[in-house]
């Protein structure tokens, strides 16, 4: 972390209050520090001391360390430990890993086995950030129509999910009903669950503990070799047929009991 900020060990030694020989000692693993000299290691770098203590920092991808120097500090926040298993290239960039329909089971087992992730197929986009971290999933289905089945969507990982707005598009990693693409409803912090509404109208919403989940990407963009439809499609239509039933049997329900009062 001291070389990552540009600092000698000078600077930091003067900055804790501690000889340059002691703070060596430490990173060199010559001396254990004690409680005070963690505290103000902690303090320094605006991580914990669990962090400190139970992360080794130098087997973290740059993604991860930027995310600590972030402030996403697992035990500082409160939120589970969420280590992504990731690839890079040649540059040491990260790539995007390709998640084709044949590979989503497996994917569900596998999302945190290196050798599994190691053998995805990987592109690069230009227009994206460096700074974040991306996966492309293939989806399957028409629950989210207009979208259509196997399109390629595109997530940035979301490593808190207690951040995540109301009406975000996802795709969801859980460990029952595998990798779904859903609008998210966060409701983490009032019932420990999250609300999953489909685009297709035909679906009903519902609700998926947070302790299901084990990924979490943020909708990015799509890539489809099919026209998105317009206008009122059959699956608007059959939504709207369906209500009219419910409606008809609700006054059909109340006329048969108005009927018995009489």
């Amino acid at each position: 972390m001291r070389r990552r900020r540009g600092r000698t060990q000078d600077e930091v030694a003067f900055a804790l209050k501690m000889k340059r020989s002691t703070l060596s000692g430490y990173e060199n693993e010559v001396a254990q520090p004690g409680i005070q000299q963690l505290t103000a290691l902690s303090n320094y770098f605006g991580i914990s001391i669990d962090t400190l203590i139970k992360v080794n920092l130098s087997k973290m991808k740059e993604s991860q360390l930027r995310q600590l120097e972030n402030g996403f500090d697992i035990f500082i926040k409160g939120s589970k430990l969420r280590v992504l298993t990731t690839t890079v290239d040649s540059s040491d960039r990260e790539n995007i890993e390709l998640v084709p329909e044949k590979a989503l089971a497996g994917y569900t087992r596998g999302f945190a086995d290196p050798e599994f992730v190691s053998e995805l197929p990987v592109f690069s986009l230009p227009f994206l950030s460096p700074e974040r971290k991306y996966r492309t999933f293939q989806v399957s289905g028409d629950s989210m129509l207009p979208i259509p089945p196997g399109a390629w969507i595109t997530g940035e990982f979301v490593q808190d999910w207690s951040l995540l707005k109301d009406g975000t598009p996802c795709i969801v990693l859980t460990l029952d009903a595998g990798i779904v693409f859903k609008i998210l409803d966060n409701r983490i912090k009032s019932e420990g669950k999250i609300h999953m509404v489909s685009l297709n109208t035909t679906y009903e919403p519902y609700d998926i503990q947070i302790n299901d989940v084990r990924e979490i990407w943020k909708f990015v963009h799509f890539i489809s070799g099919e026209m998105p439809m317009g206008g009122i499609s059959h699956n608007d239509l059959a939504f709207g047929l369906r209500e009219l039933k419910k409606e008809l049997s609700i006054i059909k329900s109340r006329i048969t009991k108005n009927d018995e009062q009489d």
